[in-house]
């Protein structure tokens, strides 16, 4: 067995989770201290930014900022100083660390394309490895992209391994900025996709609205009311339609969003209507399943807020119960996997697989820098 870190930063943007892990890859011997660092407004704010920027490229493949550029310098230092920060507060002895860094860029292969998508994580896994002293597996995502896979989601081998007592068929819903969900099977198989947009474009709008980071316990979508308008135009979205293997971008429905009206609703009404839509995503979801699961279980911050559980709750006819009840840690579920994830990586083994990413066989994927065990 590993001891190791997994450290996420997810599309939401609000800071770095922490986890040490003691694995192997396919066992978990058991679980330690886990902890979450908020990004400082500033960088919350350049992070934000940076992600507009790099939307804004021409073509696929043609961002409008450099890796060279300074003000990106500047995000990846500070974003790498939080990560250092992570590592030494959780204050366990590790052998591994698993580094996912911050996406700015998600642009999967579309079916039939004779180019392979495009995929960037930023942050630096050397000076990592320098202030911490350990190895430090990362880049999970760019192998299974450039051999045609949608590089995401990447953690669906990791509940396959927490879930392997608990009933099934079974779905596990994360709710980032980006839904992801993994069906896992009696037998063992796994179907894995994004849904649609959770706390992403919520937040958002919880700051336009109010200035606050998020919509703090549901308030405002509690005290509005979805908007029909809206929602029939989102619903109309090909994605939803669109058959697994699939992946999102944090900014992929901003057009949508903008071309169906939202930003003409009250605070209330358009918070409520980002939750409704979040639910149709998921709803929507559950259709590409092989077999109904016996429940629903919700990770990632989504959970704690009141008005989207109510939401996925009315919108599914399956239990929808926090991974608590599992006996999992929430709040700490994704950077657990990464450690999860970074053992398998050190030990060569798969990490994306036909049902979760599309590729075309499982496939090893990350690199290891760093001192060697």
């Amino acid at each position: 067995m590993l001891r190791t870190i997994g450290l996420m930063s997810g599309t939401s943007l609000d800071g770095v989770d922490a986890a040490w892990v003691e694995t192997d890859g396919e066992r978990i011997g058991r679980f330690g201290p886990a902890v979450t660092l908020p990004y400082d407004p500033a960088l919350r704010r350049d992070l934000r930014r940076l992600l507009d920027v790099v939307s804004r490229a021409p073509s696929r493949d043609a961002p409008e900022i450099g890796p060279d550029d300074p003000f990106l310098a500047d995000c990846v230092t500070r974003l790498t100083t939080r990560h250092v920060e992570a590592v030494k507060a959780i204050g366990w002895q590790a052998d591994l660390i698993g580094f996912h860094g911050q996406t700015i860029l998600h642009r999967p292969a579309k079916p039939g394309a004779n180019a392979p998508g495009l995929t960037w994580q930023v942050g630096d896994a050397a000076r990592l490895a320098r202030e911490t002293g350990l190895s430090v597996a990362h880049d999970f995502r760019s192998a299974d992209v450039a051999a045609g896979g949608q590089g995401a989601p990447l953690v669906p081998i990791v509940h396959a391994v927490m879930a392997r007592d608990l009933p099934k068929p079974l779905a596990v819903l994360n709710l980032g900025g980006v839904a992801n969900v993994t069906w896992i099977g009696a037998d063992g198989e796994l179907v894995a996709f994004d849904t649609g947009p959770a706390n992403g474009p919520l937040d958002d709008w919880a700051r336009r609205a109010t200035g606050e980071p998020y919509d703090r316990d549901g308030r405002l979508a509690l005290a509005g009311q979805p908007d029909g308008g809206v929602l029939a135009h989102l619903i109309t979205h090909p994605y939803l339609a669109a058959p697994p293997p699939k992946s999102l971008d944090r900014l992929d429905f901003d057009r949508a969003l903008k071309e169906a009206g939202a930003a003409a609703l009250s605070p209330w009404d358009g918070a409520a209507t980002l939750v409704a839509f979040c639910a149709v995503c998921v709803a929507a979801a559950s259709r590409h399943f092989p077999a109904p699961p016996v429940q629903w279980l919700v990770a990632g911050g989504g959970r704690r807020n009141p008005a989207i559980m109510r939401a996925l709750a009315s919108a599914l006819t399956e239990p929808v119960r926090p991974v608590e009840v599992a006996g999992w840690n929430g709040d700490a579920l994704e950077a657990q996997a990464f450690g999860v994830l970074a053992a398998r990586v050190w030990r060569g083994l798969p990490i994306t697989f036909p049902g979760t990413t599309g590729a075309q066989q499982p496939l090893r994927g990350g690199r290891i820098t760093g001192p060697l065990l």
